[in-house]
């Protein structure tokens, strides 16, 4: 696979600056979690001549055994020491799966999501995001075990005094810093224990890179500190779950297409069909950007979760959101937000649905509904019944992705049968299982 000469010359100074010894070739499974192949350093420049061979049968998602040989190719953008790797310097690279034949993977989650780029691309388009993951930090038992939860701390949102984990945090800032991630804020959550650090809104491949790569810097940092980091969306029953709210606009020429200064909302009619198109697909997309059982759990009323299907500016409740943007800055930061996403999504495939829900807006030239204002959850029962609800379960869910014609052409085949096939087995494990819910309800009485 042919690299950039500068690029090739970049990295060999990095690792021989930093004495590294070995190389994490990572990539991501369908479901989103992150497989790594370690090398010495000195097999490196084998693996840019020739890549990294790996068995896919035993990968979530990947091939059947029979057509198990892969390659990892590095993309070399993303090389980064290891930053809580101390003892035996190590680096990772962010790789792409192809097929023996080196033709790239249709299946790779990455490859997914660069072929939906592209459909973009071919209009001209540019799509950035920028994801806010919010996670939970949970102190072990004595025992080492971390049932039942204890929050780190009793803070709530944005508060200072109480918050025993704003030094985590810059640890956190730290390392990601290290991977070339630059975070914007960082900040205690609405839930005791919870938190969100938010990094730089950027070209959807690299903030899908760089989503993948908080998840496990976190959860690395927070280890290291004797904690216990969980994206998991509903931890806790009876206070907020995780989101990954997601800001997104498309660029053409440089330009903001989304902005228009002269509009009550500074969006243009391009952002308008953008936001149709994501509100027609969004049950249909929801098993991908809300994937576990457990998502279900966090999109119910009342913790500022989006359950229906509609959009606003003000309205935390509505499935997008419009930020208000300072003055001056309409025609840069113009932008939406949608509010149903989890950090538990694969991002890859969270981003590809979604800029292909938004794109079939533009094509159709959809007409977005009217805004709706008023909090949702405190409209009557024929307010709410003029309106569309997101799925309420996984099973649900999974049903309206089936059907879904957008979300099987944005994954391709393969990766829509594989994921159906996984997340389905998921949802009969959970309809099956009795629940200690049940025995402490039902056992007594019936």
């Amino acid at each position: 696979m042919a690299h950039d000469h500068e690029k090739i010359k970049k990295v060999a100074e990095i690792i021989k600056a930093r004495n590294v010894e070995f190389i994490n070739l990572q990539f991501t499974d369908i479901m989103g979690m992150v497989k790594s192949v370690g090398i010495p350093t000195a097999q490196w420049d084998d693996v840019l001549d020739h890549g990294m061979w790996f068995d896919g049968s035993s990968v979530q998602g990947f091939a059947r055994i029979a057509e198990s040989d892969m390659l990892l190719h590095p993309d070399l953008d993303t090389f980064a020491v290891v930053p809580w790797d101390t003892d035996v310097p190590t680096a990772r690279v962010i790789c792409d799966a192809h097929m023996p034949t080196d033709e790239p993977f249709s299946g790779d989650p990455r490859y997914i999501l660069k072929r939906a780029l592209a459909e973009a691309a071919k209009l001209g388009y540019e799509y950035f995001t920028g994801p806010e993951l919010e996670f939970f930090l949970f102190k072990p038992h004595a025992n080492g075990q971390l049932l039942p939860l204890m929050p780190h701390d009793q803070a709530g949102y944005f508060d200072v005094s109480t918050d025993m984990a704003h030094t985590v945090r810059r640890q956190m800032v730290t390392a990601l810093g290290t991977f070339g991630i630059n975070v914007e804020a960082l900040h205690h959550e609405v839930a005791v224990g919870q938190h969100e650090i938010d990094f730089k809104y950027d070209r959807a491949l690299r903030t899908a890179d760089n989503a993948v790569t908080l998840r496990l810097t976190l959860k690395a940092i927070a280890q290291r500190n004797g904690l216990y980091c969980t994206f998991m969306p509903k931890p806790v029953s009876g206070i907020n779950g995780n989101g990954m709210h997601t800001h997104q606009s498309l660029w053409k020429g440089g330009k903001n297409i989304f902005a228009d200064p002269n509009d009550e909302y500074g969006l243009s009619p391009t952002a308008k069909s953008f936001i149709a198109g994501q509100l027609k697909h969004a049950r249909e997309m929801s098993a991908v950007i809300a994937p576990l059982v457990n998502s279900y759990k966090r999109l119910v009323p009342g913790y500022e979760a989006p359950v229906y299907i509609s959009w606003a500016r003000t309205n935390r409740s509505a499935l997008i959101r419009i930020p208000k943007v300072s003055p001056g800055r309409v025609t840069t930061a113009s932008r939406i937000e949608l509010r149903c996403p989890d950090p538990s999504a694969n991002p890859y495939l969270a981003f590809a649905a979604m800029l292909m829900a938004g794109l079939d807006g533009i094509k159709n030239n959809l007409a977005a509904p009217a805004p709706n204002e008023e909090d949702l959850y405190h409209l009557d029962h024929a307010a709410l019944a003029k309106l569309k609800a997101m799925p309420g379960s996984l099973g649900e869910a999974i049903e309206e992705m089936k059907a879904s014609e957008l979300v099987k052409a944005t994954l391709g085949e393969h990766a829509f049968e594989r994921y159906i096939e996984g997340r389905t087995q998921e949802w009969d494990e959970y309809r099956i299982n009795v629940s200690e819910w049940e025995l402490e309800r039902y056992l007594p009485v019936y």
